[in-house]
This record gives structure tokens, sequence and C-alpha cells, in this order.
């Protein structure tokens, strides 16, 4: 069996040991590259595990399905409440960070973690409900109503994931993104580019001059989302925000709102629209070839969004 580890700011492809222990098997037929992944291996984070959280496959049966990617306590009171991405143990239990993760032939999950395929979502397209459900969340967390005009800055996955499910909610989404590429596959998923001021703005990239246009963008009283992961900190420009009275919402990860996930919503949002897949999904390669596939997911100048590896 083979696992992609992280050494030393290096990508490594090694043979490891069958996948033992408690849980289900899933062999894997679909792991994406996530941001976090690229940032992770640029910064040397020192992890010792199999990387990867995005990941959908098979189990024993034949069964599609995609992974949640954590195994919270079930007992606090978080988790009680739904809330259970904000569990103390959830960040321990994160696929590729806490324990091993997913960029290998197969691996072993809590069965509770499972979300079985709904029809019409193909299992090498089902590693992107994972990024779906971080935008479905954050949207659900921010309050998104129909008609509400939406700025989404960011054309990476999440970004066009947080496109998606605006546009699902039957909001006008406008669209701001570095390449044309991006901005193409926005338009294909119901974005136009940006023009005026908007109801909440959805900022994706994890940067200080976005999080400035995102409070130039928002409308006074409105909401600004972060959806951007802020490894380097971040600043808010205080008296715009103050001005204009905007709320800023953060969020993190996925949990679930009654006996609904946001994974499963994101599953549905996924059977409904396939086109998604086709709009981000630019690249797949055969995990032996893990290193060329990072190496493209990295240059995103070349026209990389969300790229795809296939045990």
């Amino acid at each position: 069996m083979r696992g992609v580890y992280f050494n030393n700011g290096e990508v490594e492809l090694r043979t490891i040991d069958k996948v033992a222990g408690e849980g289900v098997r899933v062999r894997v037929r679909s792991v994406g590259i996530c941001g976090s992944d690229l940032r992770m291996l640029e910064m040397k984070f020192p992890l010792k595990y199999v990387v990867g959280h995005e990941v959908a496959g098979l189990l024993d049966d034949g069964t599609s399905v995609a992974v949640e990617p954590i195994s919270p306590c079930n007992e606090c009171e978080h988790c009680r409440k739904g809330d259970y991405n904000l569990c103390r143990s959830a960040t321990a239990s994160l696929l590729g960070v806490g324990r091993d993760g997913c960029m290998a032939d197969e691996l072993r999950v809590p069965e509770r973690t499972l979300l079985y395929l709904p029809p019409g979502v193909d299992v090498k397209d089902a590693c992107l409900i994972e990024p779906l459900a971080v935008a479905v969340h954050g949207l659900r967390k921010a309050g998104l109503k129909a008609g509400q005009r939406v700025a989404v800055i960011g054309g990476g996955t999440i970004g066009l994931c947080a496109v998606a499910a605006a546009a699902d909610s039957n909001a006008a989404v406008g669209l701001s993104a570095r390449y044309e590429h991006q901005m193409a596959a926005g338009k294909r998923l119901g974005a136009v580019s940006i023009d005026g001021r908007y109801d909440l703005v959805v900022e994706c990239t994890g940067s200080r001059d976005a999080i400035k246009q995102a409070v130039e963008l928002c409308r006074p009283g409105g909401r600004v989302l972060l959806l951007g992961t802020y490894w380097e900190g971040i600043s808010f420009p205080q008296m715009a925000v103050m001005l204009k009275e905007i709320t800023i919402v953060s969020s993190y990860m996925y949990s679930a709102s009654g006996a609904v996930r946001d994974f499963d919503v994101a599953a549905t949002l996924l059977s409904r629209y396939p086109e998604i897949a086709g709009a981000l999904i630019t690249h797949r390669f055969p995990l032996a070839e893990v290193k060329q596939a990072f190496a493209v997911a990295r240059d995103r100048k070349a026209g990389a969004i969300k790229v795809v590896l296939e045990p």
C-alpha cells in the first residue's frame, strides 16, 4: 500500500503497511489537493501522518461514499448542539493532520463519517463535497437569503464553491478572481463580474488586501464572511468597518443544523449541478505522479484550480 507524506518541504510517496485497526475500510478513488495542504507543505509543517482530507472512495461492497474527515467526541456541549466542528477533539482527529489522511490507496474511518453518494455523483468527483461543505457552512452561518447580492473574492476552489452554493440559493453573485481561467469557471457557475455594493461579501483568499477589498464592497449594515485561512494573522480597516457597521462572520469547516449535515447539503448540491466538477477539477493524476500533481497545483497561473489524485 502507498501513502503520501510531507518531509521538510518535499512530497514523498512511501510504501506503508496495510491499514489496520477499527473503522470501515474505504478504497480511495479521488482525493483533492487542498490549499491548506500546499500551505503546510510550504511551511514545512511538522506532520507525521499520511496527508490529505478531501476524499471519496468505495466500500468493500462497492458502495460509493465520501468521508467527512473529522471524528468529534459526540458527547460535549458543542457536539450535542450539532457544532461538532468546535469539539476540542475535532482538530486532533482531522484526517491528514491529527491522524492518517486519505492520500493513500485506502483508509479506515468511523462509519458515522461516511456519506453515501446520491444519484448522479461520480465517485471520481465526490472529493469536491468537502470544500463544498466548507462554503455551505459559511453561507449558512452568514445568514444568506434568496435575492441578496453576494460578492465572492477569490477564484480558487473555496471561492468557486461559494459561488456555486450562493447561486443555488438564488443570490445574485459577483466574483473577483485573479486569473482569467478562474473567472471563466465562476461564470460557468452563475457569477458575473463585481459591480456595486453587496449585502454579503465572502473573502476566500486569506490575504489582508482582500479583507480591505471585502469591506469596501460591503454595503452599510452588510456582512463579511471569512472563508479564507489567515496563516499569518489578520487585520481590518477598523474605521471603515465601524462607520459602515459591518458584521464580520468567521467560519470553520462544517457541522450540522438539526439532523442535516453541511456535508449532506453539499452532496445534494453536487448531485443537482454536476457541472461544478467540470468547472473546478482541472487536472487529474494517478497517485504515482503525486509530485507532479503538487507542482501543478502550486502553479495557479498555468490554469490549475482543483487538482485530484486518483489512486
